[in-house]
C-alpha cells in the first residue's frame, strides 16, 4: 500500500492482495538468490561471449545534402534547425 501511494496509484483491495502477494514471491526469489555462493563465479552481462556490434565514428560527407535539407520542417545555413531541448 505504501510503495502504491509514493507512486500515486490507487487500487482495490483485491489488486492489492494480489500484488503483494507478487510482490512477496519476487522478495523471495532474491533472498533465495542471495545464498547461492558465486565466489568463484566471474561477473558477466552475457550467458556466451558476444562481439560488440558498434562501429567507430567516421565523419562522411553525405552525397546530396539539398536533398536531406529537403526533408527537414526548418534549416538554417545548410544546416537542419531544430526546438532548443535544452532547460535552465
Amino acid at each position: 500500500m505504501h510503495v502504491a501511494q509514493l507512486a500515486r496509484l490507487s487500487f482495490s483491495e483485491a489488486e492489492l492482495t494480489t500484488f503483494v502477494a507478487q510482490l512477496n514471491t519476487i522478495l523471495d526469489y532474491f533472498d533465495t538468490l542471495q545464498r547461492v555462493d558465486t565466489r568463484d563465479i566471474l561477473p558477466t552481462s552475457h550467458l556466451v561471449a558476444l562481439d560488440t556490434p558498434f562501429r567507430d565514428d567516421e565523419v562522411a560527407v553525405f552525397a546530396d545534402s539539398a536533398l536531406l535539407l529537403q526533408n527537414a520542417p526548418s534549416q538554417e545555413k545548410g544546416c537542419i534547425k531544430v526546438p532548443k531541448v535544452i532547460e535552465q
